[in-house]
């Protein structure tokens, strides 16, 4: 999917009315009044919503008989999935090594030696450097 194509699709999804149409399409094809029954919003308004995802390609419109029907297209879902995938990845190797450094820092003996990130000398104590070899 291009960065044109998964903006359309993002865009689309923004709505939480359009996201609930989707929904709602996952249990089959609906017509405009069926789709607009839940909403607090008129048939044309729920008209505008389906235009929306149709044009991000979500969904399709037929003709059966003298209804207009609304199908879920699900392979831009799968596209914006699939992009989505690999920062999930991503946060997930992220918190694997977060979750490896709290074991560490939670290990008996590893807070008692001071892990402050503190060099020699800032902290205090003696500097056992370069400095000490000029004197």
């Amino acid at each position: 999917m291009t960065g044109d194509r998964l903006t359309v699709v993002f865009g689309a999804l923004a709505d939480p009315t359009r996201r609930a149409i989707l929904a709602r399409l996952t249990e089959g094809d609906a017509t405009v009044a069926e789709l607009a029954a839940p909403f607090r919003i008129s048939q044309p308004a729920v008209s505008r919503h389906l235009k929306v995802l149709e044009q991000a390609g979500l969904i399709s419109r037929r003709r059966r008989a003298t209804a207009n029907l609304s199908h879920l297209e699900a392979e831009p879902l799968r596209d914006a999935t699939a992009w989505l995938e690999h920062y999930r990845e991503l946060w997930d190797e992220r918190f694997a090594r977060l979750d490896e450094l709290l074991v560490t820092l939670q290990s008996p003996g590893v807070g008692d030696a001071g892990v402050t990130g503190a060099g020699p000398g800032i902290d205090g104590g003696p500097d056992h450097g370069d400095d000490a070899d000029h004197g």
